[in-house]
């Protein structure tokens, strides 16, 4: 039982903690843009870098 007496304040404050930190978030613009970055992944990127042909050694 007495442990209870520190579960339940604890619990409390991290309630509290977390939605500060998701509130936070939601100000600065965190999830602003969930599709963009998901969609990038997807895109074909064309402009790969072609090296040259390595010379035979002698």
């Amino acid at each position: 039982m007495e442990a209870l007496y520190l579960l339940i304040p604890l619990s409390i404050i991290v309630v509290f903690i977390a939605l500060w930190v998701f509130f936070t978030a939601s100000d600065g613009g965190q999830f602003d843009d969930l599709v963009g970055p998901g969609l990038r992944l997807l895109q074909d990127d064309d402009t790969s870098v072609q090296t040259p042909p390595e010379k035979p050694r002698d």
